[in-house]
């Protein structure tokens, strides 16, 4: 798990039939320092999430199956909490 930055949504007019029904947002993963790690990333939402929020992001897909309750989906990143700590 990672702590990430919700930074935009996501619009798939096409998409695996596994992610009709699910949020897509757009995560930055962070550092330990807050800065970006990495690029950005395609993350399934379930909780949520705003834009601006800092959220817990898992990026197992195991995680991904478990929580949409599939066996074989693309998703990689879902979003696993909501950091309400203060910046």
């Amino acid at each position: 798990m990672q702590q990430a930055r919700v930074i935009g949504n996501a619009t798939a007019t096409v998409k695996h039939p596994t992610l009709d029904g699910w949020r897509l947002l757009v995560i930055q993963p962070l550092k330990l320092d807050g800065s970006p790690d990495g690029e950005p990333q395609i993350a399934i939402d379930f909780l949520g999430s705003g834009i601006g929020n800092k959220v817990i992001a898992a990026a197992d897909g195991s995680a991904s199956r478990e929580i949409m309750k599939v066996e074989n989906t693309p998703a990689r990143w879902i979003i696993t909490g909501i950091d309400d700590s203060d910046d």
